[in-house]
């Protein structure tokens, strides 16, 4: 069900994916202290649009970010409080909240939680004035930098030692679990045929984990062990074989951050809605990084694998479980403890004994120590060495300085390796040629213009009169122009369609704009504009800025296109991600 404020006490009611509710009041005491807002009538309206970004409309789906949520409403509203203001949001100024955000007395974090609500609340409610609403919008004040204390990335034999646990356990337990499966299969009622292993696992698998009423004052006098009056070895190894425990489930949750590298808390919440298999052994999954932003990623074949093999694993604990949390991708079972159900891989505590269990030690000889985020920072730093090693393409070393990549490189001394560093050399300058040629732009739709104005162009595409009037009037259109050829492979394998982004077609070659072009052009250009709002300087330029000065250069007014044109053609922008065809992780908030 939707999430609701509360009025009295302040605060908002919320029921999550995995069927837990939970209340938070805006006011709380914890250590003796009690957090309360001095501003209400704010804090009620921040209330509003947070209430539309939990589940089930919006990201947040755990406790502890909604408690995230309500400290930010805190902040914002207490900072403001001793600034004199009172009032609600549609009494804020550009100067309450600029003075707020600009002291940074409080973390970037919570800068970003509180513009998302108020950005939520304005939307559903129309609270904020016009330039309040665009500075919600805007840069952020408190850039979050990357701690000093972040964790190194494991080194090379640390992460291999983890991956052979991981792998030895997942394969041992998987191994067990299909012995115990056919056993099951095998077996018969143990009231009728006795009480032997294979009778056990048909119970197990008839019953599931728990003491079944059919054997509740069943007494067993040859199966060795057995308690009277409780169901066979409940709460010991023999039910982990069909119900994999902590162990193995933390081995599976690794392996799989090893193979993908995604963010813990991406990996956690998955649930089975959340895998997508595009063919038989292709997978699309789909995350959350940092609950702020949804993520897909196509899966490598080991990491599929892992994955179906999991699935597979698990499939008779997923029989078993309680029905909302059958979706849960780390749904499992707990012998001991007060919930026999559980929806998480399992807590630090287990993560340690885990790790002594397996003898892994660190390379300095203690116990290694095991971090999840660290397993995403060890996946990228082994993805860039990967990036470079043994790629033709490659010049640089990110581990040497560059006077030792040109002494190793650059000073190569066999002619096979001259020629590739001269390969290099000369695929750049062609790269920088490119980008500095002029594009094609006609601002008629006609074959005749294009040759005459462009007679270079035109020969090095190679196109006889049939396909420049393809060209010309639409015929091989891609997003942002039309495509000379678009199985060229300048941007991927030759003979394949062109894998890139909307707006590398602008520096491209190959790339023709025409009036048709412009409203499309319009929707990029606004894209930039929205990406240059929420990055810093240094992100923007690295990623969009020669895309954006190209696309400036194109609707100059009077240049190529007269303005009545470019009016007419901005007239059909609505300034939304919606437009383009775009990732998850490339649309704009």
């Amino acid at each position: 069900m939707p999430a609701t404020v509360l009025e009295d006490p302040l605060g908002i009611a919320a029921v999550f994916s995995d069927g837990t509710s939970v209340s938070m009041m805006v006011n709380v005491t914890a250590g003796g202290k009690t957090y309360a807002t001095r501003n209400p009538a704010l804090a009620q309206d921040m209330l509003l649009g947070l209430a539309d970004l939990v589940h089930p409309h919006g990201d947040i789906d755990a406790k502890r970010t909604l408690n995230d949520y309500t400290a930010a409403i805190r902040a914002l509203t207490n900072d403001l409080a001793d600034q004199g203001f009172t009032g609600g949001a549609a009494e804020l100024t550009r100067a309450h909240l600029a003075q707020h955000w600009l002291r940074g007395a409080h973390r970037a974090a919570l800068e970003s939680l509180s513009r998302r609500m108020l950005a939520r609340a304005d939307d559903l409610h129309g609270l904020l004035k016009a330039d309040v609403r665009e500075m919600v919008d805007g840069r952020h004040f408190q850039v979050q930098r990357q701690s000093e204390n972040t964790l190194a990335p494991y080194t090379e034999s640390e992460w291999a030692r983890l991956a052979k646990a991981c792998e030895t356990v997942v394969t041992d337990s998987y191994s067990a679990f299909r012995r115990a499966r056919r056993a099951a299969e095998d077996g018969q009622d143990p009231l009728k045929g006795g009480w032997s292993e294979a009778n056990v696992y048909w119970a197990y698998a008839q019953f599931g984990p728990v003491e079944a009423t059919p054997y509740a004052d069943w007494s067993p006098g040859h199966f060795s062990g057995l308690p009277e009056r409780q169901f066979p070895y409940r709460k010991v190894a023999v039910s982990a074989l069909l119900f994999p425990d902590a162990s193995t489930v933390l081995a599976y949750r690794l392996l799989l951050g090893i193979y993908t590298g995604i963010v813990p808390d991406g990996l956690d919440d998955l649930g089975l809605g959340d895998v997508d298999w595009a063919g038989e052994s292709t997978v699309l999954l789909s995350y959350i990084k940092g609950r702020t932003a949804e993520e897909s990623r196509t899966l490598t074949k080991r990491a599929s694998r892992l994955l179906e093999q999991w699935l597979d694993h698990s499939s008779v604990t997923r029989k078993f479980a309680p029905a909302h949390m059958r979706n849960a991708l780390w749904a499992r079972y707990v012998p001991r403890g007060v919930h026999h159900w559980v929806t998480t891989a399992t807590s630090n505590e287990t993560s340690q004994k885990w790790i002594l269990s397996q003898g892994l030690l660190a390379d300095d000889g203690g116990p290694l120590q095991l971090h999840l985020h660290r397993i995403r920072t060890t996946y990228d730093s082994m993805r860039d060495r990967r990036s470079w090693a043994g790629s033709r393409r490659a010049t640089l070393d990110p581990n040497r300085s560059p006077q030792v990549e040109a002494d190793h490189y650059l000073g190569a001394g066999t002619p096979e390796q001259q020629a590739l560093v001269e390969e290099i050399i000369v695929e750049a300058q062609n790269d920088m040629l490119r980008k500095a040629e002029p594009p094609m732009v006609l601002a008629t739709e006609d074959a005749a213009t294009l040759v005459r104005d462009y007679p270079e162009q035109v020969a090095a595409l190679g196109l006889d009169d049939t396909a420049l009037a393809e060209l010309v009037h639409g015929e091989r259109d891609v997003f942002s122009a039309a495509c000379g050829d678009h199985l060229s492979g300048l941007h991927g394998p030759k003979g394949k369609p062109c894998p890139a982004r909307p707006w590398v077609c602008l520096l491209c070659p190959l790339a023709l704009f025409t009036p048709r072009h412009l409203p499309n052009l319009m929707r990029l250009h606004a894209f930039f504009a929205r990406q240059w709002d929420q990055r810093t300087a240094e992100e923007f330029m690295r990623n969009f800025g020669p895309y954006d000065q190209r696309v400036a250069e194109i609707l100059a007014p009077d240049v190529y296109f007269p303005s009545a044109t470019l009016l007419e053609a901005a007239a059909q922008v609505a300034d939304t991600d919606d437009e383009l065809p775009l990732r998850p992780e490339e649309t704009t908030r």
